[in-house]
Order: structure tokens, then C-alpha cells, then sequence
């Protein structure tokens, strides 16, 4: 055991040089030592479990033929000479509790018995032991290879520290026919020369009666095996020294039964394997064994270790005779060398930031790729849903405000939509500073001075770190205020766009709808201009050819004709010219009479569309005026301007008033004047007037009001009642103005985050 505990100091000081050649801290390097690992090796039955028992000294590990372990254990023994044979600590959680080995044993098979067979990959048990009969060794116990649950990468992660020692176990019975042994083949393939494998016969006694078993362990052990094994020490044990050392440990003193078992195990052997070396019989020559394959593999890496030793204290005496020996021995010294180690790593960090040396390129994949791409995924398809637009323009501005101006709900939306890109802007902030604390500790770690002094490297690391930090936080508040000053100023210029191109559609709606229906038109006026009569107006229901026939009949240059006009289905509609009276004086309109609504509306031209006022007509009165009721009269000049004759003018005004005083009928009106053309077009409009505004119960009222602009005509007189726009559609359309421009800002953030992040 004292070479066992050379071996264990060794070790250490081996993993300290190593941790020191990586420029690690000796005392905090997370760097392990797997000198003493040992990893059982074997099929299901194959005694894997009692040998490492019998290095335990204690029967902790379950046996059996039915694969008992299911799931990898990981002992780590520490030797404590002060305790009995038979006493047991368990270490769980920074604390030692005193256990019995029949506890351990139930413990862990409690344990294995909740794995199923069919796992994949089981978890793993993790033990910390401290005995007086084990050696300080880190054993691992593995199922047998030919589970399911045993796999390639499973073994790989045991077997790949290329200082663990392989321990191959094959039962005795099948000593003949070792070369097909996976076990065998398993440590070929991680060991091929065989300096960290040992192999470990077991159940000698089964086999006592066969011959030709006998024959075949002995050639083993005489290293006269096949010639795969021809290179490893092998040992043959029993297997159960241990259980019976435990079974009488009551009958008699612990540390004698557990000897006396150890030598009657390797007696045992002796007398059955007779012409085997006796230096390779029992537990004490398998703890020979493991020691020297340990030792040969430190063997092998101490060259390697000395030649990189050599080489650092080269570069630290090179390192010494550049900085001189006065500039360690005073503070001004000490301040100069700390600059200038600062000035290297800065070198260093530039190098692996902008350089090909470090991972400096991700800065510019975040800023140029995976920012982007979150901005163009922002999903604004489903902000821009016309049911959403309608929504947010509703709860912004009141009951469908896109009929007037939707400019409030539009900014709503647009505050709405750029609130989405602060998440991407604040992720491309952290996805950068993450990279360069890895960079950090990169240019850190590849700074040479700055190695002989870990502490100052430490504090350079974690002074660099918390400034990245502070400029992390800088940079997401100036990137969502960049989004905050997108979302708060919208400028005016954009909705009056929107307002002109809105009507640019329109009028070229227009013109292609004028232009279709040109033909027609013309040909409708100049039948409606035949309608000579006040009679013709009033029996307008008929069809044209009717109207064709009496104007025909008409003398024009003896009698005065109405020059309305008159259209529809039932004569419902009637469309002529008067004056209505401004605060500008008397101003010639296109009115159009709908009786089936009731109301009388009005453009500036006939060619126009929508009305720029409409009355109610159910709700007024219409009285006859003189000139001297209205207002005082004008010059004559002025009414020659206006398309009136001064002598006729006095008895062509009436007035349309409301029959509730002080309401108003039409815009901020509560009085509108107007004067026909002739005397026949005054007495025309106001019997129609009168008659729709005093039916009460009829037709005007029963039916369904439509809107003024709702054409009831057959598309004759098109221009004069026309279906209102679709509140819906003007909305998308205008929804699709502000996406583009929303997309422009999107672009544009995704230019500039990068320039303040």
C-alpha cells in the first residue's frame, strides 16, 4: 500500500504540471487526474462486480447471473489507515456518515432495480467511500457488454481517458476460447499496446474439474496465450474471498477474518492452478498488477510533461531578461509591467476581434445576419390583418373613423408594429456581448505575460467582463430608445401622401369608369335634353320612346320648358341646375332630388361623384322668398355674373328651413337659400320638394334609406348617385401604405441598432 500511496502523490503532482503547461490556476483548475481510474470490463456473469469487491475489501456491489448491474457506479475510495477493517464512511454532501456494507448493498440494489432494461442510457451512481482496506483508487463498475443498454458511446466515455486502466475480467470456464472475448477485443481497441490493461480471471474453483480450463488459465498466466493476450499481465482470483470474509466477520476479529480470507483465497488457488507463478495468485497480486501498469503509464507521459516544463521555464526566463530585474522590485516597476501586460492582451483582443484568431467574425454574423433575420421575421403579417387594423383604428379613434380620418388608429399601429423590434434589437445586444467575453477570455489566455500571473490575469478578465457589462446595458437602452424616438415621431408627410395617393386612385378610378361609360351618357343626355315640358318632367315614369314622341311635339320657340332632369325605374330621380346662397354671394350647383330617400344633395359640377351636402327633406320646410326677405339685393353686374337677370330674379328664390327651430339641416345651416333658372324649374322643384318632404309614412319612409351616393338608376345617370366607397377596402389599402412604410423603418433599424449596440 506505501508504493499505492507514491503512486497517489505522483499523480497529483503530474495533474498540477499539466494544469500549470495549460496556463490554469493550480489551486481552481477543474483538470482530474485519471491515473487511478479502473474500469471492470466484462459480459453479464462474468464476476466483474466481486473483483472489484475484492479491491473494496467489503461486499458493497451487487452480484449475480443475471446482470445485477444495470447502470454504470463510480466509486472513489480514499484510504483512512486510522479506521477498522470493517468500518465504512460515506461522504454525501460534504458530510462523512459511518454505513454497513449490507446497507450499501440494499441501497444500491434498490437502485439498479428501478432501471428498466430497456433505458437507452441510465444514469449513472456516484459513490464517495473512506476504508482501511481499499486502495485509493477510482473504480467504475460498467454493465455487462452484452446488455442493450451497453452502447458504443457509453463505453467511449469511460474508456476514452486514454490513463484509466482497463481491467478485463473473463470467467475461467471461458479461458479457452478467449480471443472471441468482447472484453478482450473492447480494450484492444482502446488500448492496443497494452500499457494501461490488466487481466483478471475469476470462478477458478468452477472450474477446478475441467482440464482443459485449467490448462488454458495457466498459459495465461503465463503469458503463453493467444497472441492477443500474450502482452497483458493477467491474475486469477476466486472471487468471494470478500463474502466470506463478511459472513464470519462476527465470529471473529474483523481484520483477521478478512486476512485470513485473502490468504485462503490465494491457498485455494495454489493447490488448484499448480503450475502457475505464485506471484499472480490472490488480491494482493491483482493490487500489484494495477500499480505497475499505473506506473508504466507515468512512465510514458513524464517525458512529454518534463519536455513542456523545460519549455516554459525557457519562456519565462526569456520573458525575465526582457522586462530586467529592477522592473519587479519597485511600484513604478510593478506599474510598468502591469501596462504593459495590458497593452499586449488589448493587442490580443484586437487581433482575435478583428483578426482571423478568434471568433470575431460572430460580431459581424450577428449584426449583418442574425439581426436581420429577426427583423424580417417579426410577424407583422398578422398586425397587419385587416380584422386586426380594424380593431386598433376602432379602439383608437371611435366607430369607424376611416370614413373621415383614420390617422390616430394608423399610429397606433404603427407604435404597435415598431414595438416588436426592441426584443430582436436587445437579443442582438446580448448575442454580441456574449462573444466578446468569450473573446475576452480568449485574448487572455493567449496573452504570454499575462500567464506567470494568474491573479492579474484573473483581474484583467474580470475588469474587462464587468466594462462589457456596463456597455451591455448602455447599448439596450440606446437601442430601444432608437425604437422609441421610430415610434413616437411619424412624420406629418406620410399620412398627407397617403391622403394624395388615396385620391390619385380615385380619380383614376374615375376616368376609367367614365371612360367605359362615355357612349352611354351621351346618349341618355341627349334624350333627357329633349324633355321640353313641365308635363314631361312630372310624367317621367314613362319609357323614352314616350319622351321622344312628345318632345317632338313641343314648340320651343313659343313656350318655356323645364330643363330638368329626370330618371329611374319610377321618376324617383330628379337633377337639375340652382343657385344657392353663400356668404360669397349666389353660386351655381348641381342639385339631385332622390324622392325614394327623401334627401336632396348636391355637387359642384355634374361630372363630380359625392356630394359636398345633403339635406333631409322630411325634417324641413320649403317657403317661397323675395329678394327683399333674403338679404340686400346686389348690383346688377354682380347678378349678370351669377347667370340671373335682374328683372326675373325677385321671384325664383325659395328656402328650405328646418321644422325644428335653431337645427341645422345641412352642415352648420340652419336656413339654405336657392333660386332657379326659370320660373318652370322653380314651381317643378319646389311641388317635388314639398311633396317628399310632407309624406310622412310613405314610400320615403317605409323603404330603406339608401345612402345618397347609392346609384338607384340603371347607370344613366351614374354620376349623380353613385354606391359609396367601401369603407373596408379604403381601410386596407390604406393598411398596405402604412406596412410599407413600416417596413422601411424595420429596414432602417436594422442599419442603425448595429451602429449604437
Amino acid at each position: 500500500m506505501e508504493e499505492i500511496s507514491e503512486l497517489v502523490e505522483l499523480s497529483e503532482s503530474m495533474r498540477q504540471v499539466s494544469a500549470l503547461l495549460a496556463d490554469e490556476d493550480i489551486d481552481e483548475s477543474k483538470r482530474t487526474s485519471t491515473f487511478l481510474n479502473v474500469v471492470g470490463l466484462g459480459n453479464v456473469g462474468a464476476g466483474k462486480s466481486a473483483v472489484l469487491n475484492t479491491l473494496i475489501g467489503h461486499p458493497i456491489l451487487p452480484t449475480g447471473q443475471n446482470g445485477a448491474t444495470r447502470a454504470p457506479i463510480n466509486i472513489e475510495l480514499n484510504r483512512d489507515t486510522s479506521l477498522t477493517s470493517n468500518s465504512i464512511f460515506l461522504h454525501i454532501n460534504n458530510k462523512s456518515q459511518q454505513v454497513s456494507a449490507s446497507s450499501l448493498l440494499h441501497s444500491l440494489q434498490d437502485r439498479l432495480s428501478k432501471v428498466s432494461s430497456g433505458t437507452k442510457r441510465p444514469d449513472p451512481i456516484y459513490l464517495k467511500l473512506r476504508t482501511s482496506t481499499a486502495p485509493p483508487f477510482n473504480l467504475i463498475d460498467l454493465p455487462g457488454l452484452d446488455q442493450r443498454i451497453v452502447n458504443d458511446k457509453i463505453i467511449s466515455e469511460y474508456l476514452e481517458h486514454n490513463d484509466a486502466i482497463l481491467l478485463v475480467v473473463v470467467p475461467a470456464a471461458q479461458a479457452p476460447e478467449i480471443s472471441s472475448s468482447r472484453a478482450l477485443r473492447v480494450a484492444k481497441e482502446y488500448d492496443s499496446e497494452s500499457t494501461r490493461t490488466v487481466g483478471v480471471i475469476t470462478k477458478i474453483d468452477q472450474a477446478a474439474t475441467e482440464p482443459k480450463s485449467l490448462a488454458a488459465v495457466q498459459a495465461l498466466l503465463l503469458n503463453q496465450g493467444p497472441p492477443k493476450t500474450s502482452d497483458i499481465p493477467w491474475v486469477a482470483l476466486i472471487g468471494q474471498s470478500v463474502s466470506i470474509a463478511s459472513a464470519h466477520s462476527h465470529s471473529a476479529a474483523p481484520d483477521t477474518s478478512l486476512e485470513t480470507a485473502w490468504r485462503a483465497e490465494t491457498e485455494t488457488l495454489k493447490s488448484i492452478l499448480t503450475g502457475a507463478p505464485q506471484t499472480k495468485l490472490g488480491r494482493i497480486a491483482l493490487v500489484d498488477s494495477l500499480a505497475a501498469q499505473i506506473r508504466n503509464r507515468m512512465k510514458l507521459r513524464l517525458p512529454t510533461l518534463l519536455t513542456g516544463l523545460q519549455g516554459k521555464s525557457q519562456i519565462v526566463q526569456e520573458e525575465l531578461v526582457k522586462l530586467g530585474g529592477q522592473m519587479v522590485s519597485t511600484s513604478e516597476g510593478t506599474r510598468a509591467l502591469g501596462l504593459e501586460l495590458c497593452r499586449e492582451f488589448e493587442e490580443k483582443f484586437l487581433q482575435h476581434l478583428t483578426g482571423g484568431e478568434g471568433n470575431g467574425w460572430k460580431v459581424v454574423a450577428s449584426f449583418e445576419g442574425n439581426f436581420p433575420n429577426r427583423i424580417k421575421q417579426l410577424p407583422i403579417d398578422r398586425h397587419f390583418d385587416i380584422n386586426n387594423v380594424k380593431r386598433i383604428v376602432l379602439e383608437a379613434d371611435g366607430y369607424q373613423p376611416y370614413l373621415i380620418s383614420p390617422e390616430k388608429g394608423l399610429r397606433s399601429l404603427i407604435k404597435g408594429v415598431l414595438e416588436l423590434a426592441k426584443e430582436p434589437s436587445r437579443l442582438c445586444v446580448d448575442e454580441v456581448h456574449r462573444v466578446l467575453v468569450d473573446l475576452v477570455s480568449a485574448a487572455a489566455n493567449a496573452t504570454p505575460g499575462l500567464g506567470r500571473y494568474p491573479p492579474f490575469k484573473r483581474e484583467i478578465v474580470a475588469i474587462a467582463s464587468s466594462a462589457l457589462e456596463s456597455f451591455k446595458n448602455e447599448s439596450k437602452k440606446m437601442v430601444v430608445a432608437l425604437v422609441d424616438m421610430e415610434r413616437a415621431f411619424v412624420p406629418p408627410q406620410h399620412f398627407i401622401r397617403l391622403v394624395q395617393r388615396r385620391m390619385e386612385r380615385q380619380r383614376r378610378e374615375d376616368e376609367l369608369k367614365n371612360r367605359s361609360s362615355k357612349k352611354a351618357l351621351d346618349a341618355e343626355q341627349s334624350i333627357l335634353n329633349r324633355a321640353t315640358s313641365p308635363q314631361m318632367g312630372q310624367h317621367s315614369g314613362g319609357n323614352l320612346k314616350s319622351m321622344k314622341e312628345k318632345s317632338g311635339q313641343q314648340d320651343k320657340d313659343t313656350q318655356e320648358v323645364s330643363s330638368l332632369k329626370v330618371a329611374g325605374p319610377d321618376g324617383e330621380i330628379t337633377a337639375g341646375y340652382l343657385f344657392k346662397k353663400s356668404d360669397k354671394g349666389w353660386t351655381k350647383r348641381w342639385f339631385v332630388l332622390n324622392e325614394k330617400s327623401g334627401k336632396l344633395g348636391y355637387t359642384k359640377k355634374q361630372e363630380e361623384r359625392h356630394f359636398r351636402g345633403t339635406i333631409t327633406l322630411e325634417e324641413c320646410n320649403i317657403d317661397e322668398i323675395s329678394d327683399e326677405d333674403e338679404a340686400p339685393a346686389k348690383s346688377s353686374k354682380d347678378k349678370k355674373s351669377n347667370g340671373l337677370d335682374s328683372g326675373k330674379a325677385s321671384n325664383l328664390i325659395f328656402k328650405i328651413t328646418s321644422k325644428v327651430p335653431y337645427k341645422t339641416i345641412m352642415k352648420a345651416q340652419s336656413t339654405v337659400l336657392l333660386k332657379a333658372e326659370s320660373m318652370v324649374d322653380k314651381a317643378e322643384w319646389i311641388n317635388k320638394l314639398r311633396k317628399v318632404a310632407q309624406a310622412k309614412g310613405g314610400q320615403a319612409i317605409g323603404e330603406p334609406s339608401f345612402p345618397m351616393r347609392q346609384s338607384l338608376s340603371d347607370g344613366s345617370l351614374d354620376t349623380m348617385a353613385r354606391k359609396p366607397a367601401d369603407p373596408e377596402e379604403e381601410l386596407r389599402w390604406m393598411s398596405q401604405e402604412v406596412r410599407g412604410y413600416v417596413e422601411a423603418v424595420l429596414n432602417s433599424l436594422g442599419a442603425n441598432v448595429p451602429k449604437v449596440s
